[in-house]
């Protein structure tokens, strides 16, 4: 990287690197939204304590975030990637090979841990990979990427769950080193060994050392105290936690919803919906590049907020059919908001990136509060209704459109 901020030639294999990654977060973040029934019975849970598994996993980015960017100025790129990828290997293996809801929390959590120092790590070396001003547009590239691996993921879940892959030798294999009425957790063998390749790549590969300029350092504590003093850290803290929430409320919840409402079984439509709704914000992440090229961000995180409303509350109050259709396009609808949200954030103060990317990924943990404010609701309420506390959040989101004014906008094509 050079003093102007321009990206070189090399800085693409760094850009790579960080698309790998954001494939490895989401491939086992988000396969929650898709075990959380088959969890939640095979531990007999209340909504309250299935609740409490997303909690455990999310509230880890709120506690470790900040400290996250102290360790990324201390140790380098290379090692705390090795580490994370070590740790997440052993918490897995950990917990496939002694199932419990007490380890799965606690897995939970270490894994959360691990992803919130990835994340701290990838969001500025993005930015100083790709160019701060193409920052909106790249960051929605690695939505996409993050997107796919969602997709994927639910698919993984039926090929080891479902009765008929019975006689697959893959399938066959993975099911008999867990206990036999817990199928699901031999997802969690496949994670730790894909970590553990991973943690392979990561120490043979041969990727430039890219410098930071100092902006995008994680500063002192003086530079987290000098942000938290501006309003609008604040701000977008708080509209990183409002999308996590949301996203999360509503990939937790689907499978549990289509049961409850229509009788759809978790490990088939219910599944397959969960696979939808990651298929579709990777649609929408590709329209959503063509629309950062020709409008400005802020309206396009309007307009995808006022979609978002309009298609969770279809799914919500009507058929089955209208459900499996309309959850799907909420995560059509929701699939640019996360790097909007970022950019603007990143994009409007002068200095400290790094330390401010550790306060916005911190906000991460709305997918630990959300979800479970939805499960405790649905207690009383059922989950139809509970699922309505998202249009608060929605509301907030849709908000940033109005007051935020970035020091550098997305760059756009001028017809």
């Amino acid at each position: 990287m050079n003093p102007t901020g321009r990206a070189t030639f090399v800085n693409y294999n760094a850009i790579i690197l960080v698309m790998l990654v954001f494939f490895i977060i989401s491939f086992i973040t988000n396969i929650l939204n898709s075990i959380l029934v088959d969890v939640q019975n095979s531990f007999d849970l209340s909504l309250t304590l299935t609740g409490l598994l997303a909690f455990s996993f999310f509230i880890a980015y709120g506690i470790m975030s900040i400290p996250a960017g102290f360790l990324s100025e201390k140790y380098g790129i290379k090692t705390l990637l090795g580490i994370s990828f070590a740790i997440m290997s052993f918490s897995s293996f950990l917990f496939a090979f002694s199932p419990s809801y007490i380890t799965f929390s606690i897995t939970l959590f270490v894994l959360g841990c691990c992803m919130a120092v990835l994340q701290v790590i990838i969001n500025p070396l993005l930015r100083v990979a790709g160019g701060k001003e193409h920052f909106a547009f790249n960051s929605v590239l690695a939505q996409l990427v993050f997107g796919v691996a969602s997709f994927l993921s639910p698919f993984l879940y039926k090929y080891l769950v479902n009765d008929q892959f019975d006689n697959e030798p893959i399938s066959k294999f993975f099911r008999s080193l867990v206990p036999e009425e817990l199928p699901w957790v031999s997802l969690y063998i496949t994670f730790g060994a894909l970590s553990f390749v991973f943690l392979f790549y990561i120490y043979f590969s041969k990727y430039p050392k890219l410098q930071r300029i100092e902006e995008e350092r994680s500063g002192s504590k003086a530079s987290y105290l000098s942000l938290l003093k501006n309003k609008y850290t604040l701000l977008y803290f708080l509209g990183i936690f409002c999308y996590i929430g949301t996203e999360q409320g509503v990939g937790n919840w689907i499978s549990k919803f289509l049961l409850n409402y229509h009788d759809l079984s978790p490990q088939n439509e219910g599944a397959t919906t969960v696979s939808y709704f990651w298929a579709m914000l990777t649609i929408g992440c590709v329209l959503g590049l063509l629309l950062l090229k020709i409008m400005d961000s802020r309206k396009l995180l309007i307009f995808s907020t006022f979609f978002t409303i309009l298609f969770l509350s279809l799914a919500l109050l009507g058929s089955a059919q209208m459900a499996l259709i309309f959850f799907p396009l909420v995560g059509f609808s929701i699939s640019v908001m996360y790097s909007i949200i970022f950019s603007l954030g990143l994009n409007s103060v002068r200095e400290h990136h790094g330390s401010l990317s550790g306060i916005l990924c911190s906000g991460i943990a709305g997918g630990a509060i959300v979800p479970l404010v939805i499960g405790a609701l649905g207690e009383t309420m059922g989950i139809r209704y509970s699922m309505f506390f998202l249009l608060i959040p929605l509301a907030f989101i849709c908000s940033i459109g109005f007051w935020a004014k970035p020091l550098v906008t997305n760059k756009t094509i001028s017809f």
